[in-house]
């Protein structure tokens, strides 16, 4: 993966960056952690600038996070309503549920649509929920944007500072998506651990 990554980066410069970053957000087996440091490596020996590379990085993410939300305006809180009402009996939700999710995320997905385009994996799911609960599409992609500049910024600025080491950050960046995936699968089991409690009530 890290090869074929970095070779069509090599061949299309800007445009291989770009393409990079929006199936990054699409297929995120596509990891970020390699595209922005070897890009801002690149910069370093070919005719490419760190502006250049964020803004190229920065557009790819904000056009895939585009598409994401797109298909979360497909599935929106009513068509999944009648999907629960036929069909939650089967696994106990209630239409109610779907609405308290989507209540609080009316409340806090502004804030979470910004902190989550810096954490690895939710960084793309997170456009597919926004969408559902019909986020403002302007706060949507300002949002968006901000917390993919700060997430690009750092990791093009690393590729540049690490130069031809830039592989060196793949393993902190290791580290740092095996505590986020450890978190996140907690948080599963703690949830399943409620909803089955609730169930036998």
């Amino acid at each position: 993966m890290q090869s074929w990554v970095t070779y069509i980066m090599e061949k299309f410069g800007y445009l291989g960056i770009f393409l990079m970053m929006t199936l990054e957000n699409l297929f995120p087996p596509i990891p970020s952690e390699i595209v922005l440091p070897f890009g801002g490596f690149m910069t370093t020996y070919a005719n490419l600038t760190v502006i250049g590379v964020m803004t190229a990085a920065t557009l790819g993410s904000v056009i895939g996070a585009m598409i994401l939300y797109s298909i979360g305006l497909l599935i929106d809180v009513e068509r999944l309503e009648r999907i629960v009402a036929r069909f939650g009996h089967l696994l106990r939700i209630e239409k109610a549920d779907i609405r308290k999710a989507d209540t609080w995320f009316d409340r806090f997905g502004y804030w979470t649509v910004f902190f989550c385009r810096m954490v690895p994996l939710v960084r793309s799911l997170i456009s597919i929920p926004a969408g559902m609960s019909n986020m403002k599409f302007s706060a949507f992609i300002l949002l968006t944007t901000l917390g993919t500049l700060i997430w690009n910024a750092l990791l093009v600025a690393v590729g540049v500072l690490l130069g031809e080491n830039w592989e060196a950050i793949l393993g902190i960046m290791d580290v740092y998506s095996t505590i986020v995936y450890s978190l996140l699968g907690a948080g599963v089991i703690l949830m399943a651990f409620i909803y089955i409690k609730k169930w036998r009530k």
